[in-house]
């Protein structure tokens, strides 16, 4: 357990012992933690959170140069992304923390890695949690990121290359067709 986990974990302890000892019970609120630049790649892991309603997201950096831009959020949001904007990157063991209120999908980019895909999703739901599948159907493959052209692309390609080795075979074992005017008679 490095430092910042120890320090988390302690420090959410004593917050919830204080709350319960103060309110007589303690809120269901928790903290999850979004990696920023993990080993050096550009992506945010992970790259869709989800929470509830009070629920916090500890962004964590483990890379240089990174920052967090809200791209879109709910009309009646307030989170702004990290200090100063597109402006201002941050480096390796900075946190950022934000405590999400309204429900609705929250969409952020890092300035300089947009381009390069490092994006991500907040999405503030009743659970916390994504929502269920409908019950193990057919899985679309476009849907999990494969254009569905590539599939007839690769089964025409072997299909062609089926048919061509059979017809090579059949000519060299059979020969021509007995109809057919040709020298070998």
């Amino acid at each position: 357990m490095n430092r910042r986990d120890f320090l988390r974990t302690a420090g959410g302890a004593t917050a919830a012992a204080g709350a319960v000892s103060a309110s007589g019970s303690a809120a269901a609120q928790t903290t999850k933690e979004v990696v920023v630049g993990p080993g050096g790649s550009l992506v945010y892991d992970p790259e869709t959170v989800y929470v509830k309603p009070g629920d916090t997201v500890n962004f964590v950096w483990e890379s240089d140069g990174h920052n967090i831009v809200v791209e879109s959020q709910p009309d009646d949001a307030n989170w702004e992304g990290t200090e100063g904007g597109a402006g201002d990157l941050y480096d390796t063991d900075h946190e950022y923390s934000h405590t999400f209120e309204t429900k609705g999908e929250y969409q952020y980019f890092c300035a300089p890695h947009k381009t390069a895909g490092m994006v991500g999703t907040v999405v503030v739901n009743e659970t916390g949690q994504a929502p269920a599948s409908g019950g193990g159907g057919e899985l679309d493959p476009e849907h999990m990121g494969v254009p569905i052209q590539a599939h007839f692309v690769g089964i025409a390609t072997i299909l062609a290359i089926l048919v061509s080795l059979m017809f090579t075979f059949f000519l060299l074992k059979y020969g021509e067709s007995q109809h057919a005017s040709g020298g070998n008679r």
